[in-house]
């Protein structure tokens, strides 16, 4: 019975199939590789952990200056899920706070979809085949096994008179259901003296 090894030994290195090799009879590029990888990932797990942390006290902040605004006036607020930009004095910086939900769809997707091939099966060709081709797309999978919301939703929009169709699109409605709600932190510096804003990147969605 194999046992996962929890401490390499001094004197050796762990490979990939999870067997102690002493660490002369490792290549000098594979050392080097395996040092610079793990000094990269340890630089990226601190910085993760920074962003986490500036995240949480931005959005403390932020909800900070709201609260404060609301006592100022005696408002009750009835929530925190507000979408709120502040602005420097000067105008050149901005934050933003905004919330977005993320969809989810029930088993009645899977009803929805059925109508909606026996309806591309029931017309003529044609220009029913790029009909075809946007469902094909819509219902296909990303590469974490995930349904494409966006490209879902796109088949609301299209307008065609089928009572078929519009029974399908009754049930892609239905389907569709608040999974969670994200919230987004965005900075922005005005660009000279327009009206335009140039975002700062941070990728604060994922942390």
């Amino acid at each position: 019975m194999n046992t996962a090894i929890t401490e390499v030994p001094a004197g050796y290195m762990l490979n990939a199939a999870g067997h102690l090799v002493p660490e002369d009879l490792v290549r000098d590029q594979d050392k080097l590789r395996d040092s610079v990888t793990r000094d990269l990932i340890d630089m990226a797990k601190e910085i993760h952990d920074r962003l986490k942390h500036f995240k949480k006290n931005a959005l403390s902040d932020i909800a900070d200056v709201v609260q404060i605004s609301a006592d100022r006036y005696d408002v009750k607020l009835g929530g925190k899920k507000g979408n709120v930009s502040l602005i420097s004095y000067d105008g050149k910086y901005k934050v933003v706070r905004s919330f977005a939900e993320r969809l989810a769809f029930t088993e009645e997707l899977e009803a929805a979809k059925e109508l909606i091939n026996r309806c591309i099966t029931r017309w003529s060709e044609g220009a029913n085949e790029n009909i075809r081709a946007l469902v094909d797309r819509a219902f296909r999978t990303n590469n974490k096994g995930q349904l494409r919301t966006q490209a879902i939703l796109e088949l609301l929009r299209l307008e065609i008179a089928d009572e078929e169709w519009l029974r399908a699109m009754d049930a892609l409605k239905d389907s569709i259901m608040v999974a969670d709600t994200a919230v987004y932190v965005r900075f922005y510096e005005r660009v000279g003296d327009t009206d335009q804003y140039k975002a700062i990147p941070l990728d604060l969605a994922a942390v």
